[in-house]
């Protein structure tokens, strides 16, 4: 049975920048296809949408993964926080099983990686607002990854997913601008640092198991780039 590859989701150009410089030898299916969403729920959900309309089994898994930001105490700059669900502005709880794993994976890099629930925003997510997320129970914020997810339930429900956002600000150091402070290249460093993370997280995931000998999964995808 012919694996197909990953598909990693990024917002942002030096996101994909990042992940396309790492070590993604050995990856499952081969080189991983790499799309620059841009930011906001309604980009990220027809990106999804539309890769996953061209190619219906054309990817083995997908990975959400950029920046993003702390909402509570106990996660620094640099710091990984893995996604075991992510809450929309709504309040739709998305699991994501994938968390336990890849945040073992993280740490076996010698990286900082906790696990949580994320919450996508609408909007950037500042001072108060911050700290009532984390007394709601997140640990983490974004603005694109709810919407992958919901995408994912409508077009194919049993794709293997995970989300994780190295922490660029916190509560007690916000930020106004990613690249012009060292936090943010501290955050692009340790990104590209946890892709081999990711290449073991989708190792394990796409071992076939006896349901999977038969329904094999096409290899046929389109080339995306970023």
């Amino acid at each position: 049975m012919t694996t197909a590859p990953l598909l990693v989701l990024c917002a942002l150009g030096p996101e994909v920048w990042a992940l396309r410089g790492g070590d993604w030898r050995g990856a499952a299916g081969g080189p991983p296809v790499l799309v620059r969403t841009g930011m906001g729920r309604r980009r990220a959900a027809l990106t999804v949408r539309r890769l996953l309309g061209s190619a219906p089994g054309g990817y083995g898994a997908v990975v959400v993964a950029g920046f993003g930001a702390a909402v509570g105490p106990g996660v620094l700059p640099g710091d990984i926080v893995v996604a075991g669900g992510v809450r929309d502005a709504e309040g739709h709880l998305y699991p994501v099983d994938s968390g336990p794993e890849l945040a073992r994976a993280l740490k076996e890099l010698g990286l900082t990686a906790h696990a949580g629930v994320h919450h996508t925003a609408d909007h950037v997510v500042r001072g108060l607002e911050r700290r009532a997320l984390h007394l709601q129970g997140a640990l983490a914020v974004d603005m694109e990854a709810a919407a992958v997810l919901a995408a994912l339930r409508e077009r194919r429900p049993t794709l293997p997913a995970a989300v994780l956002r190295v922490v660029v600000d916190t509560p007690e150091r916000e930020l106004l601008r990613l690249g012009t402070l060292p936090a943010g290249v501290r955050a692009w460093r340790t990104l590209r640092a946890a892709v081999p993370a990711l290449v073991d997280w989708y190792r394990q995931e796409s071992r076939p198991g006896p349901a999977d000998l038969n329904h094999p999964t096409s290899s046929t995808l389109p080339q995306e780039a970023s």
